[in-house]
C-alpha cells in the first residue's frame, strides 16, 4: 500500500509524524507537506508565484518527505502530479492539533487536503485530534491505521472523503464509533484593533466557539461525549433538492 500523508501544521508537526510512523506498519508512507504551519487555509491553491519542493530529513525516519512553500492542497496536487512516481493508494491528512467539525471543515486546511485528494480520485482521509492542549496522538493515529485497512477492502465512493475526529484520551476511555452528520458551529468573533509604529491600525482576529444545539447523530456531540466521529463527505454542494423549486421561478434575460 503506498500512502501521501500530508497536514496542514507543517511538516515538523508532532501530529504527522505520529500518523507517519503508525501508517508505516501497513504501507509505504510517503510525506508531502508544507513547510510552516498552515492552518485555516481552506482550499487554497498557489497559482501567482512558484512553488518550492524540498526533499528533508523527516524526524529520525528514512521516509520519502518533502517540505512544500505552499498549501495543504498544493502538497497534494504537487504529490501526485510531480514528486511521486509511484501509485498512490490512499490519502491522509493530520493529524491535526484541534479539531475540525461542523462548518469548520470549509475553512480547514486538513479537510481541504483530502479534499484534494478526493478531487484528484484517490480515496481519503482527514483526521483531527479535538484538543489543543497536553494533546496524545497515539491512539488516533492508531485508529487511522483501522481505517486505512477498512478503505481498502470497501472503497469509497467517487469524490467522497472521511473527516473523523477523535477524542483526546487514552484508547481505554473511547465510548465508541459514531458515523455522523455535520454539526452547527458558529464563533463570536473578536477583532483586536492595534496600532502600528507607523499610526495604522491592524487587526487580530480571534473568536469564542459558540456550539449551537446539537443533537445526537452530529460529529460535535460525539466528539463531546467521547466517542470518535467519521463523517463522510461529499465535496459536490450542490443543492439538488432545491433545483426544481429555483426552476419555477422562469427566470429569463430581460
Amino acid at each position: 500500500m503506498k500512502i501521501l500523508i500530508t497536514n496542514d501544521d507543517g511538516i515538523f508537526a508532532e501530529g504527522i509524524y505520529k500518523l507517519a510512523c503508525a501508517l508505516n506498519k501497513i504501507g509505504d508512507v510517503y510525506i508531502v507537506a508544507p513547510d510552516r504551519q498552515r492552518s485555516a487555509t481552506g482550499h487554497a491553491i498557489t497559482m501567482h508565484e512558484p512553488l518550492r519542493a524540498e526533499k528533508i530529513k523527516f524526524f529520525d525516519k528514512d521516509f520519502h518527505a518533502w517540505a512544500v512553500s505552499g498549501t495543504p492542497s498544493d502538497c497534494v496536487k504537487l504529490a501526485v502530479e510531480a514528486l511521486i512516481s509511484e501509485k498512490i493508494d490512499i490519502v491522509f491528512s493530520g493529524i491535526n492539533k484541534g479539531p475540525n467539525l461542523g462548518t469548520d471543515v470549509l475553512y480547514s486546511g486538513t479537510v481541504s487536503a483530502a479534499i484534494e485528494g478526493a478531487i484528484l480520485g484517490y480515496p481519503a482521509v482527514a483526521v483531527s485530534l479535538a484538543d489543543f492542549k497536553n494533546v496524545n496522538y497515539d491512539a488516533a493515529a492508531e485508529f487511522s491505521c483501522i481505517v486505512a485497512k477498512k478503505i481498502l477492502k470497501n472503497p469509497l465512493p467517487p469524490d467522497t472523503l472521511l473527516n473523523i475526529n477523535i477524542p483526546n484520551c487514552q484508547k481505554e476511555n473511547i465510548k465508541g464509533v459514531n458515523i455522523t452528520t455535520l454539526g452547527a458551529r458558529k464563533y463570536k468573533n473578536s477583532f483586536i484593533e492595534r496600532i502600528d509604529p507607523r499610526g495604522q491600525s491592524y487587526y487580530w482576529l480571534g473568536g469564542e466557539v459558540i456550539d449551537a444545539k446539537n443533537n445526537e447523530g452530529t460529529d460535535i456531540h460525539s466528539i463531546q461525549n467521547n466517542f470518535i466521529s467519521i463523517t463522510p463527505i461529499h465535496f459536490d454542494l450542490t443543492k439538488f433538492d432545491l433545483i426544481e423549486q429555483v426552476k419555477q421561478w422562469n427566470i429569463k434575460v430581460e
